[in-house]
């Protein structure tokens, strides 16, 4: 696949680094193959950056992998842990997905990268026969390639230098010692004297090397030629048993053999023997005896045409990758991310039909200037991909000569040669359109274009549901903000900023709220609370919990009786959802505050001086669970200077981690913050809850500074 064009001198140094420490844990533990991803500041989105020992187009489509996958890289780095898995069985059982795509014999191991932070991943497979589970020496050489490469990512991020390229870097197979010219003579007599023919393949599936025999075999070496892969010049090879068989060999790492036919009637026998730098292939005559048992029995085929195993592959992988796609850009990202590499497209271009008009969703290959001449586009127009809608047809044109003759006015972006325009519909119904583009002319074999097309099915699907879950979604938000309080009310003497933050896409409508209720002109209430559940109900009870406190707070209800009153209401509705909250009041003039809890996650107090305490309030139970629980209410002094931080859980539950751990480190964060720029700080707080992993709760924050008013400094 080669490095991109150009490369910053440091992002080379660093990369080779990062090489040399993936190449010494493949020798050390015998891995015959070794990915490394890295996870970008900020982001979610582990990207792969150097493959070693399997072949880019098998590994494209786990190119980008989202932290919330189920796969063992992204458990590795999301619960920073070594994921070990022996054999398929155990693969199929803990990752069903991984199990579908790659159904082969293999152990592989996932393993965090750190650097003072997660900042990556490795990924090492090994044949079947390897022992269960790692040794104590492989454990080792995991551990010290995971602290080498950390060290080099973590100076990376600190000089602000990128080690990711447009593709991963492909490392090259330790290359066997160069033969004499006499030995290189003789090997090559020798091969040439077998009666059986013989022929190389590289790790890519290209042939290196092959003898008269095989060219004989091979019908007279018609197709069989250096640098082609055998299956797409061999027209009898197009059958995916071929493909498939050097895929498993190459992945399991076991020699493996299967029979077919050479037309008319010449049955062969191909037996793979692999090694880390690719397949040596031997071809024999079969016996006739053998020929119905052995010749495969039928094709795969879609839409009535026979396709390849890497299309296969790809279908399988997409369509698997859809069913767990949630909203429009989720599908817009796995399409992307899956099509480019998997078909070798240059471009691509996903609109969707939207109140008549064409929208772009997402474009990869393309600049924005040429995209956004199309967006917004009324359905009536006559671009190449409202014409393949309104016909209903896919469109696939393989030279630019074709696509002038078809669409004469239609403009062309850059040097592109071949196009594949595809409708994308659901029960008569337009959804949108697919548009992939090539640098090179293409033929567009009848199994492309059924595959292709049969994407596009998928894809529109997938779209049609993800359109129906964004509706929903932004219904559901909707609905909740509109329970939250639009603004905080301003208070002299007192600064105060909220967040909330829902939790991940696959949960609905959340009970997390916030409130900051002005009480007299110098005193205020200042609430957080947390309703079980993430449904329709929980939030209908978020908002009359709300109503309830700030009707009691505004009456100057003290926060204990508050509690207990709110406490009672609940249980007489018996909504079947406990809730849990905190209210603190505060009294300005005194410089005093009085808090009480019922089961809510403890308040953070910082002082003038900087050091954080964490609160530990007597709590009361949750609400809602029985009618004559007490809330004892503690008084705190709140001078000038102070910070109260209330939260709920969401900001601190990271799976694996106690939380009492997680409070810790929350108030260390809050000890050593800026506190001048309250609103910077919950940005922050937030903005590092996100990236603990995939969050299951909603976030709510409330930060609450206490500072002196003029009036104050006069009197002084």
């Amino acid at each position: 696949m080669g490095r991109p064009v150009t490369e910053p001198p440091d992002s080379y140094a660093g990369s080779r680094q990062l090489e040399d420490a993936l190449a010494d844990v493949m020798q050390r533990t015998g891995a015959t193959a070794g990915m490394f991803y890295v996870l970008p500041p900020g982001q979610q989105v582990l990207r792969l950056a150097l493959l070693a020992g399997l072949p880019w187009s098998l590994i494209s489509p786990w190119a980008r992998v989202s932290l919330e996958t189920a796969i063992p890289v992204a458990d590795a780095v999301r619960e920073d842990r070594l994921v070990w898995l022996n054999g398929q069985e155990e693969i199929a059982r803990n990752y069903p997905q991984l199990g579908t795509v790659l159904p082969y014999d293999i152990v592989c191991a996932a393993a965090p990268v750190t650097g003072g932070e997660i900042r990556g991943g490795i990924v090492l497979v090994w044949p079947v026969w390897h022992r269960p589970g790692p040794s104590p020496e492989e454990r080792e050489a995991i551990a010290v390639c995971c602290r080498r490469t950390g060290l080099v990512l973590r100076r990376a991020a600190a000089s602000r230098t990128s080690l990711l390229f447009d593709r991963p870097r492909i490392m090259s197979p330790v290359r066997a010692p160069e033969p004499e010219p006499a030995q290189a003579a003789a090997a090559y007599e020798f091969t040439e004297r077998l009666p059986t023919g013989c022929f190389g393949l590289d790790l890519d599936g290209r042939v290196t090397f092959f003898n008269t025999a095989a060219r004989d075999l091979a019908n007279g070496g018609a197709g069989l030629l250096l640098g082609q892969r055998p299956w797409e010049t061999l027209e009898w090879l197009h059958d995916p048993v071929f493909e498939d068989t050097f895929r498993k060999t190459l992945i399991t790492r076991q020699p493996s053999s299967f029979t077919t036919q050479r037309p008319p009637d010449t049955p062969l026998t191909f037996v793979l023997h692999p090694d880390d730098r690719g397949i040596s292939v031997h071809i024999t005559p079969a016996p006739r005896s053998h020929e119905t048992e052995a010749t495969p029995r039928g094709q795969p085929t879609v839409l009535g045409k026979p396709v390849g195993a890497t299309a296969l592959y790809h279908l399988t992988h997409l369509a698997v990758a859809l069913t767990k796609a949630v909203g429009v850009q989720d599908v817009a990202r796995i399409v992307a991310d899956q099509l480019i590499p998997g078909f070798g497209a240059q471009g691509l271009v996903l609109l969707t039909v939207q109140e008549g008009r064409m929208n772009v969703v997402t474009h990869r290959g393309y600049s924005a200037e040429f995209v956004d001449r199309f967006d917004g586009d009324p359905l009536a127009a006559h671009a190449p991909h409202m014409k393949v809608l309104a016909a209903g047809e896919p469109v696939f044109l393989a030279t630019y000569a074709e696509f002038q003759r078809a669409y004469p006015s239609a403009p062309r972006y850059a040097d592109r040669n071949a196009w594949a325009f595809l409708p994308l519909i659901v029960s008569g119904h337009a959804v949108g359109s697919l548009v992939l583009s090539y640098d090179r002319a293409r033929p567009f074999p009848p199994a492309e274009r059924a595959v292709l097309t049969s994407l596009a099915g998928l894809i529109a699907q997938a779209l049609d549901r993800a359109r129906l879950y964004d509706a929903k979604h932004t219904l559901t938000r909707a609905l909740q903000t509109g329970l939250l309080p639009p603004s905080l009310p301003r208070v002299p003497g007192l600064n105060a900023v909220a967040r909330y933050l829902p939790a991940g896409p696959d949960m609905d409508i959340g009970g997390d709220f916030y409130d900051l209720i002005r009480c007299t002109p110098t005193t205020v209430s200042a609430v957080i609370g947390d309703v079980e559940g993430h449904n329709v109900h929980a939030a209908a009870l978020m908002g009359q919990i709300r109503v309830t406190v700030h009707a009691h707070a505004t009456a100057g209800t003290p926060p204990g009786v508050l509690l207990a009153r709110t406490n009672r209401l609940l249980t007489e509705l018996e909504p079947g959802l406990f809730t849990s909250c905190l209210i603190a009041d505060i009294d300005l003039p005194r410089h005093r505050a009085r808090l009480s809890t019922a089961g809510h996650p403890p308040p953070l107090l910082r002082h003038a001086d900087g050091h954080t305490d964490i609160l530990d309030l007597t709590p009361g139970l949750l609400l809602g669970i029985g009618p004559d629980a007490e809330y004892p209410t503690a008084d705190i002094p709140f001078p000038p200077g102070s910070t109260l931080v209330l939260y709920t859980d969401g900001l601190v539950e990271i799976p694996g981690t106690d939380i009492e751990t997680t409070t810790r480190h929350l108030a260390q964060q809050i000890a050593q913050a800026d506190i001048e720029n309250l609103d910077d700080l919950a940005d922050t707080l937030v903005e590092q809850a996100q990236q603990t992993g995939p969050r299951h709760d909603d976030i709510a924050l409330l930060l609450v500074h206490s500072h002196r008013t003029e009036t104050e400094h006069e009197r002084r």
